[in-house]
């Protein structure tokens, strides 16, 4: 797989997606060379392509992290209730209902979305003290 740019995508306190070449660090704003880049991983909670996850009385900080599958079919997310919802990926719609939901005792955190195989989702980690 030959890449003529690698890039990176970050998401800031202030909720603001940034993507930078790497390794130069030169920050990316062209919006149409962005929309061309076929991301390897995605993990972030902001973009057109996850506005579905934020229920409708979400605050931004309640969804801590996203994961698309390796197939780029689904994303599974975590948020501040313990709950880990499965969509349907890209989810560009608001209020998109979730294909399964399940609960846990805790805070999730993107820790526990590092192995997402398409057809599992594994808890690696999660603390109520993040």
């Amino acid at each position: 797989c030959k890449f003529s740019v690698v890039t990176s995508k970050v998401s800031t306190g202030s909720y603001k997606r940034q993507v930078y070449e790497v390794p130069s660090g030169k920050q990316l704003v062209d919006q149409a060379v962005i929309d061309r880049i076929t991301w390897a991983t995605w993990t972030s909670v902001l973009g057109d392509e996850v506005i579905g996850i934020w229920s409708r009385h979400a605050e931004k900080a309640d969804v801590n992290c996203a994961c698309v599958s390796h197939s780029g079919i689904n994303l599974v997310t975590g948020d501040d209730f313990g709950m880990v919802k499965l969509f349907d990926f890209p989810c560009p719609e608001k209020f998109v209902r979730t294909c399964f939901c399940m609960v846990t005792t805790s805070t999730v955190d993107i820790r526990i979305l590092s192995c997402f195989s398409g057809r599992h989702v594994m808890e690696i980690f999660s603390s109520p003290n993040l």
